[in-house]
Parts: structure tokens; C-alpha cells; sequence
């Protein structure tokens, strides 16, 4: 593990070991020598970047590399590059999302797709990928997991998440599941406000629990690392969300599941904790409650606050040195495995990777009511979102002349955009005989409004694929919008390829 200078006091000792539990986000797109000194000064081991620091592949390795000369050897530079919609680097091959892979039901498939993740973030100078996703999506009204998961079966989704993960893991990129105990059967966003699920441990075991349980377990390759959900779980600690919960953490999964890997927070900033508790707070409460790491996203203010509040709870003894000890093995433990190092990325290698990430996009189109293309050459309108929005977990939508030109491809295409769809007026469309496709481009469900007033002749779901179930009209679903998404719809269109993916969420089709 790192070490501390034995020179130093026992408030510089606990300032430095403070800095090497936490995890920071940074400003702007180049490494400063004002953020250079800030890392060094507050030892910091762990950097996540987001689509903010990113410009280009080539600014984004300088950058990485800058990153580790100041971090050192045991730096840990992470990324959220799940797929769909979830992805931080455009500029290697695009992953489909979870859903888009549960669709499709393929183990190697899955293990072929994390593999080539892996080789693109690593080319980049990642050593660390919050994914995959083990939230169960056992719940359509949910607002932030949605296409994210692999789906609502336990063993099916684990099964397929655990095939990614490994696929991550033999290119030596390490894998974070998330978001423990699980965030499936939630209707509230944690980025904004509290979730609760209140269910019982039997009925948690059954669901909720069962692909963690599994990944902390597993006899061939247990998760290397594991983030918390900031939910409350009544009926398993009625005073604390998980990532606070020293009976989740401590009790369920290092002494019942004798998970050994690193467990870190989701993002500390998020409304749900640094609202009620102040980011230093929760941060000392989320590693005596069994974290070893804090994700402090914030302001460089918050991440003061943190660290200064971490440096205290070490050197008063709030953190005991036993627990704090096994912190830092973990965490070296992690590095030593996954080192921060860039490689090479042959160019014959990333084609094949984009060849497989256009099979794994096509294999997860999903029929719903039987759809039928209009014959190549028709004449159709495009009704589209104006807007290109962001949830702010995953990235922004796709604009509406980039689907509009996909389609042109194939047809003779006029666009409608509307900025409000509560309010758009359907009856309004030109009644000449033009097919009409809406392409759902948001991740917001669909007033009540449109659901009874809307009705395409074609629906295309390029984000929500629970947005199938808000208009009555066949629909084509792709789980995302990325690149080859939007070309593989075109080929469907073109009659190249069929839509054979299914569903992995059993109550879609009740």
C-alpha cells in the first residue's frame, strides 16, 4: 500500500491517508499547475473524468499521462464508460447499453463487448470503470436506470453483467458493479432526492440483493470493486442510506458475504446526501459505515471540506486504525492488479472492436407490436424533440438532424420538431398521406397528454425503451443512440437486418 512519511505528525500522517481515500473530479481539460499542486498537496490517488475534461483522444491522453506522473505508480484514474447512453469517451468504438445486451441474451457476446471497452478506455490512460451495471430493472417508472441495466432476472442480468465484467477485466481494466444494495425498484432519482426501497430481506435476497451477493462471491472472479446507492432500505437500516449504513456495508456485505474488493461511494455531491449531511460528514459516516473510498465529485470547496474532514475522524481515532488499515490494502490491493498505464490500440484491432460494437447494437433491436418499415423511397415526416437534453447522469441526446439524415438514407424525409411535448398538437400534422415516424430522443417519460393524443404510424425509441409503452403505436427499440445505433436502424429500414432482440424485463409485455 502507499506510504506515509514517519517524519511527519500525526495531523500531516492523517491529511495524507485522507487523500488517498478519496476520489475527486476535476476542472477544465488540461492538468494546471495549480491542479497539479492541489493533488500533490492533498495526496490524492484517484481522479474520475467526465465528458467536461475531455476534448479529443489525443488531449484526453495527455492528459491521463499528466495525471499519473503527478499521482505516481498507484494512481487510479476511473471513468463511467457503461454504454448507451452512459459512456464519458466517444472517440473509440461505442458500447450498446445493458439493456440493448440483456435483449439480445448473449454471455459471449456481452464478454466480447466489455473486453473491447476495456482496450478502448485503457487506450485512453484508464486503469478504472465504474460498470457494469447490476441494478435490476424491475421497475418501468424508474428515472435513472432504465436501458442501464441488463435486466429484471436476477441470474440472467448477473450472468450477462459478469460475462462484461470478465471480458474488462482479462484486458486489465478494473470493473466497479453498481449501485449496491441496488437501484432498480426505485421511481426517484438519488441525484436529486432519497429513494426508498421498502422491502423486506426475504424479498431483497430474492431480487435486489441476489446479483450482488453473487458478485461479491463469485469463486472464479469476485467484483474487484463495488459502489454504493445512496437509497434507504427501511427494513434494513431505517436511519441511514447504504452508502451510510455500517449494517449494508459492514454488516450484509463484508461479514455476511465476506466481500474482500474495494466498496465506494456513489458521488458524495449528489442532492440525496450533501443536502441533508455536508459532504464532510458523509464522507466520515460512509467509511466507518464500511467504505473505502469516497467519490467527493464536487466543488474544490466540497473537496476541501472532505478531505479536512476525513483528516480529522483518521487522527482522532474515529476511523479505527485496524479498519483503516484494511482501507489501504484494498485499495493498493486494486492498483496492483489494474495498474494506471496506457497502451496501445492498433488500429486493425479498434476497427474489428467497431465491427463488434455495430453486431452488438444490431442483435439488441427490439420489436414491440409487431413494427413494419415503409418501403424504401416513401415519403415520411420525422416528429422529433427539438431539444437535445441531458439527465445529467448519462450524456446528451442525439439532435434531431442527425436522425433525420439516418432516415434520409432510406427515405424521402420532412421534419416537425416540438420543444414541449405536453403540449404539442398532434391533430396539427398535415393529413397527406405521409407515414409518420416519432423518434423519441429523451429519457423522460411521456405526459399524459401525448399518450393519449400521439399516434405515429412508427415509433423509434432511441433512449427510454419504457417510452414504448407511452404511445399506442408499434415501435422499434434501440436502448441508445449512439452511431451505430442510429445504423442499424437504417439497415432495419433498408430491410439488411431483422429485429430479433427481446425484452428483459418481464412485465414490458404484461
Amino acid at each position: 500500500m502507499m506510504q506515509v512519511n514517519t517524519t511527519m505528525n500525526a495531523k500531516q500522517i492523517a491529511g495524507q491517508l485522507a487523500g488517498q481515500l478519496t476520489m475527486i473530479r476535476m476542472p477544465g481539460t488540461e492538468l494546471t499547475a495549480e491542479m497539479a499542486s492541489f493533488l500533490r498537496e492533498h495526496h490524492i490517488r484517484a481522479v474520475c473524468l467526465f465528458r467536461q475534461n475531455m476534448v479529443n483522444a489525443e488531449q484526453l491522453k495527455k492528459l491521463t499521462a499528466d495525471l499519473r506522473a503527478v499521482m505516481g505508480p498507484e494512481a487510479l484514474i476511473g471513468i463511467d464508460q457503461e454504454g448507451g447512453a452512459v459512456v464519458r469517451a466517444t472517440w473509440v468504438p461505442q458500447p450498446p447499453a445493458a439493456m440493448s445486451l440483456g435483449a439480445s441474451d448473449d454471455v459471449s457476446l456481452c464478454r466480447a463487448v466489455g473486453a473491447a471497452v476495456a482496450r478502448g478506455v485503457k487506450s485512453l490512460g484508464f486503469n478504472w470503470n465504474f460498470a457494469p451495471v447490476l441494478d435490476l430493472n424491475n421497475n418501468v417508472d424508474n428515472p435513472v436506470i432504465s436501458e442501464r441495466s441488463f435486466g429484471a432476472d436476477p441470474q440472467k442480468a448477473a450472468a450477462l453483467a459478469f460475462a462484461w465484467m470478465d471480458g474488462s477485466l482479462a484486458e486489465g481494466v478494473a470493473c466497479c458493479v453498481k449501485h449496491f444494495p441496488g437501484h432498480g425498484d426505485t421511481n426517484v432519482d438519488s441525484h436529486r432526492d432519497f429513494p426508498t426501497v421498502n422491502k423486506s430481506r426475504a424479498e431483497l435476497d430474492l431480487m435486489e440483493l441476489a446479483p450482488f451477493q453473487m458478485a461479491a462471491r463469485r469463486s472464479l472472479a469476485a467484483a474487484p470493486a463495488m459502489m454504493t446507492a445512496h437509497i434507504v432500505y427501511p427494513q434494513l437500516d431505517a436511519e441511514n442510506p447504504a452508502t451510510m449504513s455500517k449494517k449494508i456495508l459492514t454488516g450484509i456485505l463484508r461479514d455476511e458475504w465476506d466481500y474482500q474488493g474495494v466498496v465506494i461511494t456513489d458521488g458524495m455531491d449528489m442532492h440525496a446526501i450533501a443536502g441533508r449531511y455536508g459532504v464532510g460528514n458523509a464522507a466520515v459516516k460512509a467509511l466507518v459505515a464500511g467504505a473505502d473510498m469516497v467519490m467527493a465529485l464536487g466543488t474544490t470547496e466540497t473537496q476541501l471540506e472532505t478531505l479536512a474532514a476525513l483528516s480529522s475522524a483518521i487522527e482522532s481515532g474515529q476511523i479505527e486504525t485496524e479498519q483503516l488499515q484494511k482501507k489501504l490494502a484494498r485499495m493498493a490491493k486494486l492498483v496492483h492488479e489494474y495498474p494506471c498505464q496506457q497502451s496501445a490500440y492498433p488500429a486493425a484491432l479498434e476497427s474489428a472492436d467497431t465491427v463488434l460494437m455495430a453486431k452488438a447494437w444490431q442483435r439488441g433491436l427490439t420489436p414491440h407490436d409487431a413494427p413494419q418499415a415503409p418501403v424504401a423511397g416513401s415519403k415520411l415526416r420525422l416528429v422529433i424533440s427539438a431539444d437535445v437534453v441531458s439527465d445529467g447522469v448519462s450524456e446528451a441526446g442525439v439532435p434531431a438532424e442527425k436522425v433525420a439524415a439516418m432516415l434520409a438514407t432510406v427515405y424521402d424525409v420532412e421534419v416537425i420538431t416540438f420543444t414541449k411535448e405536453s403540449t404539442f398538437d398532434w391533430s396539427s400534422l398535415p393529413d397527406d398521406g405521409r407515414f409518420v415516424i416519432l423518434a423519441s430522443t429523451i429519457r423522460l417519460r411521456y405526459s399524459a397528454h401525448a399518450r393519449s393524443t400521439w399516434k405515429p404510424d412508427l415509433h423509434l425509441v432511441l433512449w427510454n425503451p419504457f417510452m414504448a409503452l407511452d404511445i399506442d403505436a408499434p415501435a422499434l427499440i434501440t436502448y441508445g443512440f449512439a452511431t451505430p445505433a442510429l445504423q442499424a436502424v437504417a439497415d432495419w429500414c433498408a430491410g439488411k437486418v431483422s429485429a430479433d432482440g427481446r425484452m428483459p424485463v418481464a412485465n414490458f409485455y404484461a
